[in-house]
């Protein structure tokens, strides 16, 4: 006699004689195979968005389709961080911006070009972002499978993402997966506790952009490898082995950044045919006022007490002698000022109390910082109304100001200090070595003085800056909230600019790196600052021309935007 067999009433009710007749039973219908199969094949890493919003119903069905990924143990350890504001997305984009910048110092001159040129908006544009993070605090003994593989757990997050990738891909979603952050930057930003790591940045929006191809392999990064070039059979091969992968190493809002970019598409020529030129004019047209077609120098003179450790080639009097010259409409800066169509404002910045030398007392009192920080937010805001605004500045001594001033906002090591301190100009071996010895004793006795404090950036200022560095910081706050573009100039201004940035990030977004110059600390600060200059012609001459240089070329790729051909 023979008996039925019992089924039960949950789980799998095949059987095994039904299996082994049809293998194949389990299968999709081959509709829904083609589907699966064209959504992966259509993945895309999309970099431009429109600035429109994404529907709730649709961003849980997405970010439903990353939470049934497969989790080792399923310990399902993903966390979904959905960031709408404006301000993290401007922040998170500097970050991207700097960690672009630091990345392409390291390749070879093709790939740094072909780097550099790589979309990275959508950080401001997309409407959405999602950082994809790994709740890592459990024992990795503790979760079935992660004792012996215990990055498992990233694996199991990374699988959410793909999930999430093509989820969002089947409706009509862009995704772009963005890791240029260096991870404890990114989890400071979020307020991610100590074991819960991320795996970068998803921008999710509706595409501005339907590639046909991975964009990698459209610009000429690199190719699809064949199936066969990466398929191994049992184990690796002892003769004649696969290469190793390859090696190169050698904020306004979404919308307003969408219709910057938006303008350059209309002309009658290629996207971003200008290059760094085209995003900075994207940069100028996101904001919120009307695109400039002048502008104003501001020149920031300043003393420095430092010269008397033997900084600078040149005697203290020569400041003052530039800064007539400059309200005579003589020196460099006017006569490039001028020949760009800029005005000139020209101010000594001054302090109220004794100044000191760095190295055994305080550049500058509390109280002169906040009020030379105050006189240049009045003096931006009233030179906005002539267009945009360029940074320049003089002062004797000044260079060995502004690396110290980078070394304390940077954070970096008295014993690395030899990686800022440039010449300046006409100076020798010597008088770099005495450059540098001054820097770091500076930095040594600050840091005892200050301690945590030094990191506050009006600390910083007050103990290794000068009184230009805090007015030009003022300037940029003050032009920024009129809402026009700042031109910077060499490292000095750029300096400037950074403690504007450390007192107000979204400061950042108003920025335009005019040049890079020769002094050594230049490059860290514009990449810190997440910023391409437009120039890199080895200037060393300081009092703004470099910015006017740059202005004057911004200007005319602003007037070629309005008014070149546009296609219909």
């Amino acid at each position: 006699m023979s008996w039925p067999r019992p089924v039960a009433t949950v789980g799998d009710r095949t059987s095994a004689a039904e299996r082994a007749a049809d293998p194949t039973g389990w299968a999709m219908p081959p509709d829904t195979a083609a589907a699966l199969r064209e959504v992966i094949a259509a993945r895309r890493d999309v970099r431009r968005f429109r600035p429109d919003p994404v529907p709730a119903a649709l961003l849980r069905q997405v970010l439903d389709a990353g939470h049934h990924a497969p989790s080792v143990g399923h310990s399902q350890p993903w966390r979904f961080v959905v960031v709408t504001e404006q301000a993290t997305r401007e922040r998170a984009a500097a970050l991207a911006d700097r960690e672009r910048l630091r990345q392409a110092e390291q390749l070879d001159p093709d790939r740094r070009a072909r780097l550099l040129d790589l979309q990275l908006e959508g950080l401001r544009e997309a409407p959405l972002g999602i950082v994809v993070a790994c709740d890592r605090r459990a024992p990795a003994a503790g979760v079935l499978g992660r004792a012996t593989f215990a990055d498992s757990d990233l694996w199991s997050c990374a699988c959410a993402v793909q999930n999430i990738w093509l989820a969002a891909r089947a409706v009509g979603l862009g995704v772009g997966w963005v890791t240029l952050f260096r991870p404890a930057d990114l989890s400071a930003l979020l307020g991610l506790p100590d074991g819960v790591d991320t795996l970068g940045w998803l921008c999710l929006g509706w595409p501005d952009e339907r590639p046909p191809d991975p964009g990698l392999e459209r610009r000429g990064w690199s190719r699809r490898l064949d199936l066969d070039d990466v398929v191994l059979r049992d184990r690796w091969p002892a003769a004649d082995p696969p290469a190793p992968p390859p090696s190169h190493l050698a904020a306004p809002d979404q919308t307003a950044v969408v219709a910057g970019r938006d303008s350059g598409d209309e002309l009658l020529a290629a996207p971003g045919s200008l290059g760094v030129l085209d995003a900075a004019v994207d940069r100028v047209l996101a904001l919120p006022g009307p695109p400039p077609t002048t502008g104003a120098l501001v020149l920031a003179a300043g003393d420095h007490p430092v010269v008397r450790h033997g900084v600078s080639a040149y005697p203290a009097s020569v400041t003052a002698d530039v800064l007539a010259a400059t309200v005579a409409g003589e020196s460099l800066a006017a006569a490039t000022a001028r020949a760009a169509g800029l005005r000139i404002v020209a101010r000594h910045a001054t302090a109220t109390r004794p100044q000191g030398d760095l190295v055994s007392a305080d550049a500058l009192a509390a109280a002169d910082v906040d009020a030379l920080l105050a006189e240049g937010a009045e003096i931006g805001r009233a030179v906005a109304a002539h267009g945009l605004v360029c940074l320049g500045e003089v002062g004797i001594g000044n260079t060995t100001v502004a690396a110290a001033l980078a070394c304390a906002l940077l954070d970096v090591d008295p014993d690395d200090v030899d990686d800022l301190v440039g010449l300046g100009a006409g100076a020798d071996a010597a008088m770099l070595a005495r450059k540098a010895d001054v820097v770091r004793r500076a930095l040594v006795r600050a840091r005892e003085a200050h301690g945590e404090a030094l990191s506050s950036p009006t600390t910083s200022l007050a103990a290794v800056g000068g009184p230009e560095f805090a007015l030009l910081a003022g300037v940029v706050l003050g032009a920024a909230d009129a809402g026009v573009p700042v031109v910077l100039d060499g490292l000095a201004t750029s300096v400037a600019a950074l403690v504007a940035v450390r007192l107000e990030p979204a400061a950042r977004a108003y920025l335009v790196a005019g040049q890079r110059s020769r002094e050594r600390g230049h490059g860290l600060v514009l990449a810190e600052l997440g910023l391409e200059p437009l120039l890199d012609l080895r200037l060393r001459a300081g009092e703004g021309v470099g910015a006017c240089l740059a202005a004057q070329l911004l200007l005319s790729a602003l007037a070629v935007r309005a008014t070149a051909g546009r296609t219909r």
